[in-house]
């Protein structure tokens, strides 16, 4: 039975998740992480919704086998396709996320906000209710192979994607980018080369990060004196972990 002294479970399809994984520790250092990256179904944006249901059931079952306390979703399309049915099953606390459209929205200055993620992130019901209560000037900007370039590093072939996708706008009425997939934020450091200097670049790591802390010390389930972080994968552990390792002293 978990108790506060049992790890936090964390997953994402692969290593973007790993971006939130350095937010949440930063802002609850005394927990101990477990995360999974489930490399082996890479990437879940491009992929039907029931067929990523099943994969991210998978993964709950091997964390709920380790005794987590809690589980945050560090992927903004498993959060989309899974969040309601795993809250409704289970009791564990269940962390997802979601695009900052709302801040972007709260700091709109009458120009567009670019809010980049998954085709599917886009297309499912949580973004589209967002969209309806935050979507003023928003424009939804569908990304796929973003996310498989992060995952590969390879930055420069990223760099020409962005200014690829970014043509058709025209930036000096771009108030704020949204980055709507957890893989995204590794790509923070060009966009902040190729994007003028007064576009904000917004993520939801943070929110997420303050409601696992919020969530736990509700139930009385905050530790204070772990400190951990295991990384796994359902990929290759040669290749994936080392990647992991170096994409989490980024983030």
């Amino acid at each position: 039975m978990p108790d506060r002294f049992s790890p936090i479970g964390v997953f994402d399809s692969g290593v973007g998740g790993v971006s939130v994984l350095g937010e949440l520790a930063r802002t609850l250092p005394y927990e101990d992480f477990l995360y999974y990256g489930d490399n082996l179904h890479a990437p879940y944006g491009t992929k039907p919704e029931a067929e990523v249901l099943g994969y991210v059931r998978g993964v709950m079952d091997h964390l709920i086998a380790r005794d987590v306390k809690a589980v945050v979703i560090a992927c903004n399309t498993a959060t989309s396709v899974a969040a309601a049915a795993l809250r409704s099953e289970l009791a564990l606390p269940i962390i997802g996320m979601e695009p900052a459209l709302k801040p972007a929205a709260e700091q709109r200055r009458g120009g567009q906000i670019l809010v980049l993620a998954t085709p599917m992130t886009l297309r499912l019901p949580k973004f589209q209710a967002l969209y309806a209560r935050y979507g003023e000037g928003a424009v939804p900007l569908p990304c796929p192979g973003l996310m498989e370039l992060v995952e590969t590093q390879a930055f420069d072939q990223a760099r020409r994607y962005l200014l690829e996708h970014f043509l058709a706008y025209d930036m000096s009425t771009v108030d704020a980018v949204v980055l709507g997939c957890t893989h995204y934020v590794f790509l923070r450091p060009i966009l902040q080369e190729i994007l003028p200097p007064h576009v904000l670049i917004l993520d939801g790591n943070a929110g997420t990060a303050r409601q696992l802390a919020r969530v736990l010390e509700q139930r009385d389930l905050l530790n204070r004196t772990g400190g951990s972080i295991r990384l796994e994968t359902s990929g290759d552990s040669a290749s994936v972990l080392p990647l992991m390792h170096q994409l989490l002293a980024r983030a």
